[in-house]
């Protein structure tokens, strides 16, 4: 999936000109926590936070300046914004995006095309919809974990026992695992009552985890 199915593209913005009281009311009145700035191309030029405006307002007032409502409406967000914005394009994928997000330790990118042209903006939480669009768990279910040998057919064989049982997929996400040689497949069933495919995968062999316990940080056995 790709980023401009997920963007919001009717984008709030300001001009790098506003005042810190002007951008601090758009984001009280539309409920975010980002706003892009832009020049009158809608180039972007920038990024606010309600972060950063937090920051700058107790950082004058620190300096034993008397600022009333006036003196504020004189602070421009171009003193304050970020420059060099971290963006992505609307061709980039859904997991362009979450890797960003993880290295960048950022919670919005500005969507950009490739003259810098806003497009549109995606926010960690346009990200987790998507993720839960594209895995189905939207849809009442149960997710399983399962372990099995890093080798060819295991993903068969297990999508083949569920779908005997005449259960439905959901969704189904295959992940490293901490012990070398294995990895860990976790089905997302559509059903409430998976007790029966549970038997069915242990009879087989497999060993069914908790997916609450799974961690890519666990540490391998007798460390």
């Amino acid at each position: 999936m790709f980023v401009g199915n997920s963007m919001v593209r009717k984008v709030v913005t300001a001009d790098r000109d506003n005042s810190i009281l002007e951008v601090r009311e758009k984001l009280a009145l539309h409920k975010i926590r980002h706003i892009p700035v832009v020049s009158g191309e809608n180039r972007l030029v920038g990024m606010v936070t309600d972060r950063d405006i937090r920051s700058a307002m107790p950082s004058n007032l620190a300096k034993g300046c008397d600022l009333d409502e006036e003196s504020l409406a004189n602070l421009k967000i171009k003193d304050f914004m970020t420059r060099d914005v971290v963006t992505i394009s609307t061709m980039d994928t859904i997991q362009d995006a979450l890797l960003l997000f993880q290295q960048k330790r950022v919670g919005a990118l500005p969507v950009i095309d490739e003259k810098g042209i806003l497009q549109g903006i995606i926010s960690v939480r346009d990200l987790l919809q998507s993720f839960i669009n594209v895995m189905g768990i939207g849809e009442p279910g149960v997710l399983l974990g399962i372990v099995v040998k890093e080798k060819v057919g295991q993903l068969k064989k297990i999508v083949d026992a569920i779908t005997e049982e005449n259960i439905s997929l959901g969704s189904i996400l295959v992940a490293r695992y901490w012990e070398e040689g294995k990895r860990a497949v976790f089905p997302y069933l559509l059903t409430n009552n998976p007790a029966r495919i549970k038997n069915k995968l242990e009879r087989l062999g497999y060993s069914l985890i908790n997916p609450m316990d799974w961690s890519l940080d666990h540490d391998a056995p007798g460390e």
